[in-house]
């Protein structure tokens, strides 16, 4: 159990973003190979105060690290190129500076993010 604990712990980031948190973990395989998890944890506050996450975890393995990254970049390059890099969008920017949203922004937001999860890529 203490080895797995070890493993677990090779190499991490994190990405803190708002009301999303990115944690990029490098874990280990029992055949002692590394391979990189990618975790969205997203905070959702209730009317009440209290508060749960959703996460959404995607596992990249060293033979897909090449097609991902050039994915990735191509993906993240054709938005900047047609959209530039300011946040143009007034919702988005409440989502990131306020906590408690409207209800009908958070609808729209959780909806627009839902279809979008890392399990699906």
């Amino acid at each position: 159990m203490g080895d797995r604990v070890q493993q677990e712990e090779i190499f991490s980031q994190v990405l803190r973003a708002g009301r999303r948190t990115y944690f990029f973990d490098v874990r280990s395989t029992k055949a002692d190979d590394y391979y990189l998890t990618v975790t969205e944890s997203k905070k959702f506050t209730h009317d009440d105060g209290s508060f749960h996450y959703q996460k959404h975890k995607i596992y990249l393995y060293k033979e897909d690290f090449s097609d991902f990254k050039e994915m990735l970049a191509k993906a993240t390059d054709y938005i900047l190129d047609e959209k530039g890099s300011e946040v143009i969008s007034e919702r988005h920017q409440k989502d990131y500076k306020k906590e408690e949203d409207q209800e009908a922004t958070e609808e729209k937001t959780t909806e627009s993010f839902t279809d979008v999860s890392f399990d699906d890529i």
